[in-house]
């Protein structure tokens, strides 16, 4: 789950003040103080915690919450809606261009998960109608080609390569000839990473935007590094102007809280979150900060869940199965038909996590493990049609 520990010990400060019918100056106070350990525990830059902080400690202590019947709920709302203000206030959308392709380039440190990411970008655009094609610039780490091949073959995306031996820009301006000889109208450039940043690498990344004039650079970071994730996007935007971030390994990290601080800290809006290892379209998710912040603090997301299902469920199917069940009822092969399209859903931890009420503890308590239902999928598998 989404930065699972954070939104733990949130949701147990603010539970202190939800059932109280009153509360005092001292109380919120208290809860702020847990609400701010909370928050640099998971690697929350110390300034913008304090700024949090004090704007939800003013706005507590206002007239909108002590005149309340309900002040508690009032307070979690005020966090809710700093949380969401914190991380951009509103979703951030890809630019397109309306002449030639669009260009995306994928920037970030060796490991961020630049060539899986790219990958799933590639797969999610394709899924609304475009053609976007794969180019690979990392020349340096071995085998960085043949994985990014590999995952164009899955996807059934092309990949445009000139072998290791070539200079990347020239290869990027290659490829935009490509796109433009095949009707390709994205293109998104897996660029090389380094263990760390270093002139020759900034200097290879300004060279590729110079020649090809990305529509967007999209920088990669892995939230478990922490504060680093923070630096390394400062870095990357002085040199380059970032358009927008990936975040990846946000799922159950203790030090995810660098999400809540790249808005604030770098200017520039994360716009996906990689939630899965699966190179598919649906575990690349768009990032919307109020349906964040309302994860974090255990309060669900309806609409996440409604898209999700929308996507993996054919309506078509849904119908023959409802006249099915009303004529002569289900069997077992429906039931594996309908729990195969809940698994394309996520992981059921994932989905239930997106119902309101279904807070971490509560999950906890359930023990859902994905695991049983391979199990129930291979005894159903196994059987006789007269079984």
């Amino acid at each position: 789950m989404l930065l699972e520990n954070l939104g733990d010990k949130l949701q147990a400060a603010l539970k202190k003040l939800t059932g109280k019918g009153k509360v005092s100056e001292a109380d919120i106070k208290a809860v702020m103080r847990e609400v701010r350990l909370s928050l640099l525990e998971a690697d929350v830059n110390f300034k913008v915690v304090k700024e949090f902080v004090a704007t939800v400690t003013e706005r507590s202590l206002g007239a909108e919450v002590m005149d309340s019947l309900t002040p508690g709920q009032q307070i979690v709302k005020i966090v809710r809606d700093e949380l969401t203000e914190l991380m951009g206030s509103s979703s951030s959308r890809l630019t397109f261009n309306t002449n030639g392709p669009s260009i995306f380039m994928m920037i970030g440190l060796q490991g961020s998960g630049k060539t899986t990411n790219g990958a799933k970008l590639a797969a999610k655009l394709k899924e609304r109608g475009r053609r976007p094609m794969l180019v690979a610039l990392d020349v340096y780490r071995p085998a960085a080609i043949d994985q990014l091949q590999v995952l164009g073959q899955q996807l059934d995306i092309p990949v445009f390569t000139m072998g290791a031996n070539v200079n990347p820009v020239e290869i990027a301006k290659n490829a935009l000839m490509e796109a433009h000889k095949t009707s390709r109208d994205i293109l998104i450039l897996d660029t090389a990473g380094r263990l760390q940043i270093d002139e020759i690498l900034m200097q290879e990344l300004e060279d590729i935007k110079t020649a090809v004039k990305p529509t967007e650079i999209l920088l990669v970071v892995d939230a478990m590094v922490g504060q680093v994730a923070v630096e390394v996007a400062n870095e990357f935007h002085n040199r380059l102007g970032i358009d927008g971030i990936v975040m990846t390994k946000l799922d159950g990290d203790t030090r995810g809280g660098a999400a809540l601080s790249m808005k604030q800290m770098t200017g520039a809006p994360i716009k996906y979150i990689g939630v899965g290892e699966k190179i598919q379209a649906n575990m690349l998710e768009e990032f919307h900060p109020d349906r964040m912040a309302s994860r974090i603090l255990g309060m669900g997301d309806m609409l996440s869940l409604i898209e999700r299902a929308e996507k993996n469920f054919d309506e078509k199917k849904a119908k023959q199965l409802e006249q099915k069940l009303q004529k002569e009822g289900l069997n077992f092969e429906d039931y594996l038909e309908q729990m195969e399209q809940m698994k394309d859903m996520g992981s059921l931890q994932e989905i239930l996590a997106m119902i309101p009420g279904m807070n971490n503890r509560a999950m906890k308590d359930l023990q859902v493990d994905d695991r049983e239902l391979v199990k129930v999928k291979a005894m159903i598998e196994s059987m006789t049609v007269a079984e």
